[in-house]
């Protein structure tokens, strides 16, 4: 039992730390912007132009100003914690495809803007991770969607296009993205836990038969 909880702590920790890492690369980038007295935007993604395909992969790594990436920063901490710890043999993928595929779709399907920030990751992997956890019928998972809906269901008004200066397209596309792949990877990352009650309703079936 004990051994247990320490390999949970090490894994939650790690967690956290991968977490970090990533929202201090987006707080470096934005200072050294700051420093050096430039701004990266055109790094964005711009729909239908070839100079706008970078932006796939860069687009995350760029905001605006200080209020865009502060608002962006807690809410992606605290899903990457959750998408690390609970899947974290899966995780990697999860985000790769949210971070393509949004990516694309904003370029294929987006207004014609330099779309930026890490708002479309953040929709994904709240996506995800509440779709995730009614797709797999695990009840453990299915806590983490009803957090997700808690913490972060207000985010659903962000998909529509009520604030012309936001991208609610990146939004949208980042939370289609998220339910893609809980669909995709269904079959893929943590074992579904059989509780006890559930293994005695099982033996009780077979004893029926």
């Amino acid at each position: 039992m004990n051994e247990n909880r320490s390999i949970e702590r090490t894994r939650f920790r790690i967690s956290i730390f991968i977490s970090l890492i990533f929202i201090i690369v987006l707080w470096g980038i934005k200072l050294l912007e700051i420093i050096e007295g430039i701004s990266l935007y055109r790094l964005g993604v711009f729909p239908r132009r070839l100079s706008g395909l970078a932006g796939i992969i860069l687009s995350p790594f760029i905001h605006s100003d200080f209020n865009h990436l502060a608002s962006n920063s807690l809410s992606l901490f605290v899903l990457l914690v959750g998408l690390f710890y609970f899947y974290r043999d899966l995780s990697y993928k999860v985000i790769l495809f949210i971070w393509i595929t949004s990516g694309i779709m904003v370029w294929v399907g987006a207004r014609d803007s330099y779309h930026i920030g890490a708002s479309g990751l953040v929709y994904g992997l709240a996506s995800f991770l509440f779709f995730s956890g009614v797709v797999r019928h695990d009840q453990r998972l299915m806590a983490i969607s009803l957090v997700v809906v808690f913490l972060y269901g207000g985010l659903i008004w962000g998909v529509f296009p009520v604030f012309p200066a936001i991208s609610w397209e990146y939004h949208l596309f980042g939370g289609i993205s998220g339910l893609i792949a809980s669909i995709l990877f269904r079959n893929q990352g943590p074992p579904k836990k059989i509780w006890s009650w559930e293994q005695e309703d099982e033996e009780e079936n077979i004893e029926d038969v």
